[in-house]
């Protein structure tokens, strides 16, 4: 897959104190570090152990102990429509292997709370892997619900606090060009025509597959229907890190979906893993229903155009009419 790729958290740090006890600080009121670097390091290490199992058998179920979100409900899929038409998994997997591995770990008040790691792999030469990792409450696993792989020239300087922990920005209420918390919904709205240019520089993730699918929304054999929508709350929330220039490199989702309605008489042809989520019976039209997996830095408001550096988008569902 291209991107297959406990925690012992507790809901306090206990510090002991000399000649004063212990003090424990909590971490739903507190402004404390997300996790610890030493639990990072090992939720990234049970991150790789589990997928490399899934990956060679194609255990659609086993995804869910460290995945969810978009990164999750993609490779869900992805696992589920490969164990379909190899059910005996993939005796040739190569196994995903993290180095070099750091970690972006802000102050964060309240739950939930995340952590990015920015890791090389043996998947993506010249480009790292960022994987940002969330958890709901104290005791919960730590999941990923993002991943980004980004040039290693194109990665951005995060801005640090006074104590080193890069900076977490909100999804509302920032001095970015977009809130994270709406850049979802203005990427569906220029996907969709209505949304205005200047927001979003050119590139393959823009202008290009605007253009891509204009020219392929009406052939001799077909018509397809592009409709794109916002994708938000729970483990879809946007993820935003202060950049050192002002702006933001933010993680978020966002929904797909395409409608091609074909010509009577003509014969359909598709793929095997796209059969194997094919739900009806594809005469004359198939619907897909995909989730992308983005990445972009958002400049301060006036400094620039939102970036693209990831997307990754997977098929979610096909139905067949």
């Amino acid at each position: 897959m291209y991107r297959r790729r406990l925690c012992l958290g507790a809901a306090a740090i206990a510090l002991t104190l000399p000649l004063a006890g212990c003090m424990t600080v909590h971490g739903e009121r507190e402004n404390i570090p997300s996790v610890g670097e030493g639990e990072a390091a090992r939720v990234l290490a049970n991150f790789a152990a589990v997928n490399n199992r899934i990956g060679r058998t194609y255990d659609a179920k086993g995804v869910t102990a460290v995945e969810s979100g978009a990164l999750g409900t993609t490779d869900e899929a992805g696992l589920r429509a490969k164990h379909t038409n190899n059910p005996a998994g993939n005796p040739g997997y190569r196994p995903l292997v993290f180095s070099d591995s750091r970690y972006l770990i802000p102050r964060q008040v309240g739950w939930p709370k995340y952590f990015v790691a920015d890791t090389a792999t043996n998947r993506a030469t010249g480009a790292r892997w960022l994987l940002v990792f969330r958890r709901s409450a104290a005791g919960l696993p730590w999941k990923a619900s993002y991943v980004a792989s980004i040039a290693t020239a194109d990665l951005p300087e995060f801005a640090r606090d006074k104590a080193g922990h890069p900076i977490a920005l909100g999804i509302a209420g920032t001095d970015l060009l977009v809130q994270p918390g709406k850049l979802s919904a203005e990427y569906a709205a220029y996907l969709g025509g209505s949304g205005a240019s200047d927001v979003f520089a050119e590139g393959p993730s823009t202008s290009q597959l605007r253009s891509d699918r204009n020219a392929h929304a009406k052939t001799a054999n077909s018509v397809t229907q592009y409709v794109d929508q916002a994708a938000s709350g729970g483990d879809l929330t946007p993820v935003a890190l202060r950049t050192a220039d002002g702006g933001a490199l933010v993680f978020f989702a966002s929904h797909h979906q395409s409608r091609a309605t074909f010509r009577t008489g003509y014969k359909l042809a598709m793929d095997a893993d796209t059969k194997a989520l094919m739900t009806g019976t594809p005469r004359t039209s198939v619907t897909l229903t995909r989730l992308g997996d983005e990445a972009a830095t958002v400049p301060a408001a006036g400094g620039g155009k939102v970036v693209f550096l990831s997307r990754v988008v997977g098929l979610v569902s096909a139905k067949g009419e």
